[in-house]
């Protein structure tokens, strides 16, 4: 089970494997694809400042039929809760993108450097 952190989530649906890492593409060939529901939070706010055109759920129903992608079910306060810790952010889409991995020990791929440095989980 790997997490997906939103630009990944946004480059697969715009087919530019090219700015994703050979291991990380590797890990979601081999492994169950899920994202935190914050994801989808986090693509309405990218539409809404037009920074994307799609809307979330397109995005997501693309994703799902392409590689199997779910949306993970997880206990939302138990990840509230594992997020009160993160105090290396205020960003409150990576906190909880984190948490959402972080529960289980899970991987989660991501390309940022800051999460990478605070999740020893993060992998790219």
């Amino acid at each position: 089970m790997v997490y997906l952190d939103t630009h990944l989530v946004l480059w697969l649906y715009a087919g530019s494997l090219d700015l994703i890492s050979k291991q990380a593409l590797r890990v979601i060939e081999e492994d169950e694809i899920y994202i935190s529901p914050i994801v989808e939070l986090e693509l309405q706010y990218l539409k809404e400042s037009k920074k994307i055109r799609k809307l979330p759920g397109e995005i997501i129903e693309a994703l799902h039929k392409e590689i199997n992608l779910k949306v993970c079910a997880k206990d939302f306060p138990g990840i509230i809760r594992e997020s009160l810790g993160m105090h290396w952010t205020r960003d409150p889409f990576d906190r909880i993108i984190v948490a959402h991995a972080s529960l289980n020990q899970n991987k989660l791929l991501t390309k940022d450097d800051s999460i990478r440095a605070h999740y020893k989980q993060a992998v790219w």
